[in-house]
């Protein structure tokens, strides 16, 4: 007899979360995140998915169904962004139809969002500094919020009300407010999708892999406010301002993933890593930049009984030692060009192992060659428990039948 979706949801999440405890569970979970490969698998353009929420909606729903992953991504939050970046005139990426071609996902666009005189501003006033300067300059229908002044000035009928809301009646304050309402739309059928999308994945019998985002502190000084050039810089020229600012986002970091797993009721916590890597910073930059905020973020977030899961892009061998330092049995590394079998000596008494198959094996191998790959990571990473199995990133550009061989393979080699 078939099983139900009850019985399913159940089974997958307790495969997972086996695995997260490192324990053996019945075989390797498999999860992947399939980015933009279900508009391509569904014959969609990228262009076409981020403009058509339905469209967007029957193309994970499709390769959901057909790949039965351990445990679903809902798509909207990063994918349905179409209407939403042109209603906010948005500068921070080029998005297919909007500076890359209509099948092309996002290229991120660098540059000094924040200027290196602007550290005692932020740190003075966080979210005064966000929407004043900050906002306008990422956010290109936000451009009249330079004009406001500094809303902690208003305090009462004595102090700032006489005369501080008067800027709210000026033209380019106004076409600001207006934009702003336009976003509020977009921003809530986004929501909209997102909550529907969820509540049927798991009637379908599919949990969901995270609830929640955060970023290590210096990766998001990093990537949105400084530019990599800019924090380079920094960590030579001003690295007090540069700890201190990363000290600052700490809270905001864990707020924000704390809030968002409440309202979702999942604990685990997507943390992408960027210049945490070996190629951007020595091991002391690390030790005295990156890791203590990110240690501590983790830390915070296990003690709110929850699951942190950062996925380290690019390669972080060199860091393996260092990141060990974490309670164990409570979290998942995603790798996705460290050396993984490295990390199973090193780290498989600590953390759950995610990873690591190339998508260059992906996209240019044989299914021969997938499953070679899968078969050494079951081998050798499985082992005993506390792997799952995944590619090295977002599968946008994969072969369909070399992802097949993978979910395949793993799913009948990968029992223990």
């Amino acid at each position: 007899m078939s099983k139900s979706s009850e019985e399913l949801y159940a089974e997958r999440e307790r495969r997972v979360l086996d695995a997260i405890a490192l324990k053996k569970p019945d075989r390797v979970p498999i999860m992947v995140m399939f980015g933009f490969f279900p508009a391509r698998y569904s014959g969609w353009t990228v262009e076409q998915v981020m403009y058509d929420p339905e469209k967007l909606w029957k193309a994970q729903w499709r390769t959901m169904l057909e790949f039965e992953q351990d445990m679903e991504q809902n798509p909207f939050g990063l994918r349905f962004l179409g209407p939403l970046l042109d209603a906010l005139d948005f500068k921070q990426l080029l998005w297919s139809g909007h500076g890359v071609g209509a099948d092309f996902s996002y290229q991120f666009v660098e540059g000094e969002y924040m200027r290196a005189d602007e550290y005692d501003r932020f740190l003075f006033d966080p979210t005064d500094f966000m929407l004043r300067c900050y906002w306008p300059r990422v956010f290109g229908a936000l451009r009249g919020l330079t004009k406001l002044g500094p809303l902690r000035d208003i305090i009462t009928y004595s102090i700032g009300t006489p005369f501080g809301f008067g800027i709210f009646s000026a033209p380019d304050v106004v076409e600001t407010l207006e934009a702003l309402k336009r976003a509020g739309e977009k921003s809530a059928e986004i929501a909209s999708y997102t909550r529907d999308f969820s509540v049927k994945v798991r009637e379908a019998g599919f949990p969901m892999q995270t609830g929640g985002f955060a970023q290590a502190p210096f990766d998001t000084l990093g990537d949105y406010f400084r530019g990599t050039k800019g924090l380079m810089l920094d960590m030579y020229r001003r690295p007090d301002k540069v700890i201190a600012a990363c000290e600052k986002l700490l809270p905001i970091m864990l707020e924000m993933a704390v809030g968002a797993a409440r309202t979702s009721g999942n604990p685990r916590i997507f943390i992408p890593i960027h210049k945490g890597i070996d190629g951007f910073m020595s091991q002391d930059q690390f030790n005295k930049f990156f890791w203590p905020t990110l240690k501590e973020l983790m830390t915070n977030l296990i003690n709110e009984g929850l699951t942190p899961c950062p996925l380290w892009e690019g390669n972080c061998t060199s860091r393996l030692e260092t990141i060990r330092d974490i309670p164990a049995g409570k979290a998942i590394y995603a790798f996705e060009s460290t050396d993984i079998f490295k990390a199973k000596q090193i780290l498989k008494e600590t953390v759950c192992l995610r990873g690591n198959v190339p998508l260059s094996l992906l996209v240019t191998g044989t299914t021969d060659d997938v499953k070679a790959y899968c078969k050494r990571l079951i081998d050798i990473v499985g082992e005993n428990g506390g792997f799952i199995l995944d590619a090295g990133a977002a599968l946008d550009d994969a072969r369909p039948q070399n992802v097949r061989a993978m979910f395949e393979f793993t799913k009948e080699y990968g029992v223990y």
